[in-house]
């Protein structure tokens, strides 16, 4: 993954260093802020990638931060941190706007696991957000509510594979690695093995039927999606 700016929220001092250190090691760039209004000062200074945002803070709370961000046109994954245990924090958290949502105390490799899926998920969202349907040849692909039709009949692909074979789509005649595909599609903290791609593959080619040629094998690298 390149390197991205992550802004640390948090009014303790010893939870931010500690964030600092293990996303430093993980090749992260980290700001930190202890209050809202530092935080949407960092924001407008620096061209952040991801925020951890705590709730519980003095003045500004990780709610109006987060509702300002929002309201200021900024789209990057919000993670909230609260030690609260109500369910009803985590909706109105992420009707706020935010992302995601981890209740102290927490894992540190959990956190950053889950910062790692909301930039790659923003990474995919972003190369389609004004392609919503991807339509190719005799080939639509509804990113909204997960279907594809193929010569006008909707063709049922479980989750994975819809993923696959949009990501794919979404990036024609570009070549992706099986490394690459398993770290967008299952994630870099899931274990899978390569051949699990070459099985998803064959998959999405047996139910694309005449078209299975657009999805195109180069050898010794990965696969890549033929455009028309």
């Amino acid at each position: 993954m390149d390197k991205k700016n992550i802004l640390v929220v948090d009014d303790e001092e010893d939870l931010r260093l500690l964030l600092r250190s293990n996303l430093e090691k993980e090749k992260f760039k980290v700001l930190e802020a202890s209050d809202g209004i530092q935080a949407l000062e960092k924001i407008q200074k620096f061209d952040i990638d991801c925020i951890v945002l705590d709730i519980m803070m003095p003045g500004k709370d990780g709610y109006e931060v987060c509702r300002e961000i929002r309201k200021n046109g900024y789209t990057m994954p919000i993670i909230f941190l609260t030690a609260k245990d109500d369910e009803f924090d985590e909706v109105l958290g992420l009707e706020m706007g935010g992302d995601d949502y981890v209740k102290k105390p927490f894992s540190v490799k959990a956190l950053i696991s889950r910062i790692k899926s909301n930039l790659r998920r923003l990474e995919y969202n972003s190369t389609n957000s004004n392609k919503k349907i991807i339509t190719t040849e005799n080939i639509t692909i509804n990113l909204n509510d997960y279907t594809v039709e193929i010569d006008d009949n909707e063709v049922f692909f479980p989750r994975k594979e819809f993923e696959l074979l949009a990501y794919l789509a979404a990036h024609p005649n570009e070549v992706f690695s099986r490394e690459h595909l398993l770290n967008t599609i299952w994630g870099e903290d899931t274990y899978v093995v390569d051949r699990t791609v070459d099985v998803h593959v064959g998959r999405i080619r047996k139910k694309l039927n005449n078209y299975k040629k657009r999805i195109k094998t180069v050898v010794g690298v990965g696969y890549k999606f033929l455009a028309e």
